[in-house]
């Protein structure tokens, strides 16, 4: 059965059919081996019940109030922040690239939405500056890491549907190594800033200039804080603090009034063709979840790495050896929904905390982002910086190399992705 399907899915690959369509043809080849009275009722069944839950209805509302900042002038207020922070030392605009990701992780939840929004405004920039093209937009596409793992984040919703996982939980496991990559990619432009010896640009920026851009992006910073609060502290759902944070953006942007009726169509529109594509595919994923589970793949996988149960570390390098090459072949989405399942009972097995691999699971899947050929932000980056696509591969390969040092660092220290949780619980 899962030759049949493999070799189906890659073969719908290669013909260039549409992601959705090649796993739903997939899982027709599926149901035609295991049981073909299955596929009439089972399918169409599979099919809704993958999207039907209420917390993924948190997905499109992260999605919204991250175009709505977009579209109300929040985005350039943080970026505004950053740069008055870190933009006059050697090397600011990086630094800018960095700490604008972390920011922009706080409210959306998405590596693409992060690459398309910042990438356009600060990679012509960083040319400017003296920063190779290649640099800048890898910087960006890496940076762009961040916002997955910082929460709110898309992927973490969704594991968190799978598993029955806290999603306050998650969120808080997020900061801390979101933030330790953040650091990483720091530390790698202060390394390139001198190795390019690039001028010093700008004066340190006084008081009143700094207390007005702080001023400015208060708004925005106060953000993160309501989403994670109101979830970990139990005053909403993930779906309730989507909605509450959607109306909060939308009523600052009229207040600064900025948030036009145009920008407000246009993040609506964008939000409403992320959301479909997004769920079209969990729907049909999860249709291929369910065959896996009904030949009992998740429980013959668990047997197969039994061996090596006593050692939790060697267990998730190897989950992670497997998420990490199914994430360069597969939309990112799709291979969370397929691989969650089957990991489960190994990690179970192995005494693995489930909020942990949540988070390794969740940093794999982002690198993914990132790793040629299917990354989507190799290839945003590629487009805002007017970079052949071959080259933003042969320039994408130490950030993706320093996310995998970061990943490593979690998975041999899990007490830092459970340290906030175990704080608040």
């Amino acid at each position: 059965m899962l030759l049949a399907m493999f070799t189906t899915f890659f073969i719908n690959l290669l013909l260039g059919i549409p992601l959705f369509l090649s796993l739903l043809l997939t899982a027709v080849i599926g149901f035609l081996v295991i049981d073909p009275i299955l596929l009439s009722r089972m399918l169409p069944q599979q099919f809704f019940s993958g999207i039907d839950s209420f917390s993924l209805m948190a997905i499109p509302l992260f999605i919204l109030a991250g175009n709505l900042m977009n579209g109300a002038g929040m985005t350039e207020r943080l970026m505004r922040l950053a740069r008055v922070l870190v933009g006059h030392l050697r090397g600011g605009l990086g630094y800018v690239n960095v700490i604008s990701s972390v920011f922009f992780a706080g409210v959306n939840g998405s590596a693409v939405a992060d690459t398309s929004a910042l990438g356009s405004l600060l990679v012509p920039a960083m040319k400017k500056e003296g920063y190779s093209t290649a640099y800048a937009a890898g910087l960006t596409a890496g940076s762009s890491l961040i916002g997955p793992i910082i929460p709110p984040s898309i992927f973490m919703i969704l594991y968190a549907s799978l598993t029955n996982t806290s999603v306050g939980d998650l969120f808080l496991a997020g900061v801390i190594p979101g933030l330790l990559l953040g650091a990483a990619f720091m530390a790698m432009n202060w390394v390139y800033a001198r190795r390019a010896n690039l001028p010093v640009s700008g004066k340190k920026p006084n008081m009143v200039e700094f207390s007005a851009a702080l001023f400015g992006a208060v708004p925005a910073l106060i953000a993160p804080f309501i989403i994670v609060a109101g979830i970990v502290f139990g005053f909403v759902t993930p779906t309730e603090s989507g909605a509450l944070i959607v109306i909060y953006v939308a009523v600052v942007g009229m207040l600064y009034r900025e948030l036009k009726l145009q920008a407000l169509w246009k993040a609506v529109r964008d939000t409403a063709m992320l959301t479909g594509t997004i769920f079209v595919i969990m729907a049909a994923s999860s249709i291929i979840s369910w065959l896996l589970s009904y030949a009992q793949v998740p429980n013959q996988f668990a047997s197969m790495l039994s061996p090596f149960q006593d050692n939790p570390v060697l267990v998730l390098l190897l989950l992670s050896a497997i998420t990490f090459i199914t994430g360069m072949f597969m939309e990112e989405v799709s291979a969370l929904i397929l691989l969650t399942p089957i990991f489960i009972p190994v990690a179970t097995m192995a005494g693995i905390d489930p909020v942990h691999l949540g988070i390794v699971i969740t940093l794999n899947i982002t690198i993914a982002l990132i790793t040629p050929p299917m990354g989507a932000c190799v290839f945003v980056a590629a487009a805002v910086s007017d970079l052949e696509i071959i080259e933003m591969f042969k320039s994408i390969w130490p950030f993706v190399l320093l996310a995998i040092g970061v990943l490593l660092l979690l998975i041999l220290f899990p007490q830092i992705t459970l340290l906030l949780p175990n704080l608040v619980g």
